[in-house]
């Protein structure tokens, strides 16, 4: 079904009645008048579910139908919903107690995310129902099998994780435990489609699916500001103007408040035993136990520009007498970086030589590697990230550069070029290939060394996770790629992105950071390695015989 874009208002069902998909659910009762409780309240009353909202707090329920009612009267003011439909959408909320329950299809908690609290809540809830009363938690940290643990009949709930705000995000993770009645997933599907949200079937593991896939890109970022390979504002530009990333990453965790990010980081860790691909940064607990929390508190990573000067000095101009340019063409993809050098001026070397600048292009390999490979003098030698986002152009190639400048692909050092430089290169090299990058009326980001520059290393691991979690079964793949662009906002799913790319080129550039670093966490995931050998896309599930 879909949706009304950002009213939380079903399209197609008629908001005066319960939709197909929520006939069995004429009833709910939502404990907690949270955020999450209001919009979980909000998105039921109207789709036509009676909704009665439950809070241990004096006022608290009070005060979240004004709030929820004031949201729906503003639709109808813009006309998202019609004038009768809101007063009867607004008529649908009420005040009440647990005692509601015992009339109720279907009671979900939206409460603090604690175990006790849950369970505590549940066992109330399940001596004043009967069993056709669904029941529902909205956590997104716990098991929901260990909340299920606690009752009689465990086969009556079910995890239904709403993302905040619930009426403008449309993704709802439908998490069954160990003993989930079956037929009670699909029941709870069909509502969540209902509300004019999309759902997907997770199985519950620690973080479910967006939390879990959601680890990848903080974690590499974190990663790469560890080894002061480059700084928070280098990593958030090269994340939103090379990935395509609404937010960079330590905005996001600017944003979200490491007094979140945290606590799920570790979550999520230590919920699949020590993974490497999910290992935490001590940055992120350090900044934690100082209080250096974020926007909320005016102490985020770019709060003060403290952690944003760059880690090289490209940025000064370069001398007079340049070198000529010799670009490695060990990678087909320089061809083009090489046309945009030449439309821009910058004269260009026939061959490697020692008065020279040296300008490799890898993937996956770092500017020492690729020196010591080819027997360039490293220090006359620098790397250009050449990667870029598949549908992406440049903004400026010189002076009218085709679609495939030298024969590589459109997208091919699009947005800002990433400049690294080896521990051996020299100052006055380093500047003059600033220098040289700058003519092309790009903008120039200066690294430490890094196998897979900064973009390689980000998409390799949103890419490796997301097929770690389709080879541990949590989600089905085409649901891994929808709840990522929905729960995250990402351009594309991480499956089909890694599709785009080239699942071998992915594979290629883990395979490298993981000789590099000798580190488990860089290491593919069979899902990957092995549509990587066949040629298959990341998407395709396996054939399999019903058991």
């Amino acid at each position: 079904m879909t949706s009304t874009a950002d009213t939380g208002v079903p399209a197609e069902a008629a908001p005066g009645a319960p939709a197909d998909g929520a006939a069995s659910f004429r009833r709910a009762v939502v404990v907690g008048a949270g955020a999450m409780g209001r919009g979980i309240a909000q998105v039921l009353a109207v789709a036509g579910v009676h909704t009665t909202l439950v809070d241990v707090r004096p006022g608290a329920v009070a005060e979240a139908i004004a709030e929820v009612r004031g949201r729906i009267a503003r639709l109808a003011e813009k006309g998202a919903l019609a004038p009768s439909d809101a007063r009867a959408a607004a008529g649908r909320l009420a005040e009440g107690g647990l005692e509601a329950a015992a009339a109720a299809d279907l009671v979900i908690e939206a409460v603090v995310e604690e175990l006790r609290v849950k369970r505590e809540l549940f066992a109330e809830v399940e001596a004043r129902t009967g069993p056709h009363t669904v029941l529902a938690t909205n956590t997104s940290s716990l098991s929901v099998t260990d909340i299920a643990a606690g009752l009689r009949r465990p086969e009556r709930l079910c995890g239904l994780h709403f993302f905040n705000p619930v009426p403008l995000m449309k993704l709802v993770e439908v998490v069954p435990g160990e003993r989930t009645a079956p037929e009670l997933v699909d029941r709870l599907g069909a509502l969540v489609s209902a509300l004019g949200h999309t759902p997907v079937r997770v199985i519950d593991t620690a973080g479910f699916l967006v939390n879990h896939v959601g680890r990848a890109l903080g974690t590499e970022a974190l990663r790469l500001l560890d080894e002061r390979i480059a700084t928070p504002a280098q990593i958030d530009l090269v994340a939103r103007s090379v990935l395509g990333l609404r937010m960079g990453p330590f905005e996001l965790f600017d944003l979200t408040g490491v007094d979140v990010s945290q606590p799920v980081t570790e979550n999520v860790y230590h919920g699949f035993y020590q993974d490497p691909r999910l290992r935490p940064s001590p940055t992120l607990r350090r900044r934690l136990a100082a209080g250096l929390l974020g926007r909320k508190n005016g102490t985020g990573f770019r709060a003060d520009g403290s952690l944003d000067a760059a880690p090289g000095d490209a940025a000064a101009p370069a001398g007079p007498g340049a070198p000529p340019v010799w670009v490695s063409p060990a990678e087909p993809a320089a061809a083009r970086l090489a046309a945009m050098l030449a439309e821009a001026g910058v004269p260009l070397a026939a061959e490697p030589g020692p008065g020279a600048l040296h300008i490799v292009t890898p993937f996956g390999a770092d500017v020492t590697a690729e020196a010591r490979e080819q027997g360039l003098p490293a220090e006359r030698t620098v790397g250009v990230d050449p990667f870029g986002r598949p549908g992406d152009t440049p903004g400026r190639t010189g002076g009218g550069t085709g679609a495939r400048a030298g024969g590589a692909p459109e997208h091919y050092f699009a947005g800002p070029l990433t400049l690294a430089s080896s521990p051996a290169t020299a100052p006055d090299a380093l500047r003059a290939a600033a220098a040289a990058l700058r003519a092309t009326g790009r903008e120039v980001v200066a690294i430490r060394d890094s196998p897979g520059f900064i973009a390689q290393r980000l998409l390799a691991a949103i890419v490796n996770l997301a097929a770690e979690t389709a080879q541990l079964g949590i989600a089905a793949p085409a649901d891994i790629d929808v709840a990522v662009v929905l729960g995250l906002g990402y351009p594309q799913g991480p499956l089909a992105w890694g599709d785009a790319v080239g699942a071998a080129r992915v594979d290629t550039i883990l395979r490298r950071l993981h000789q590099r670093y000798l580190d488990p966490r860089y290491r593919p995931s069979a899902w990957l390695s092995r549509r990587a050998e066949l040629g298959l896309s990341l998407t395709r599930p396996e054939a399999r015989l019903d058991a």
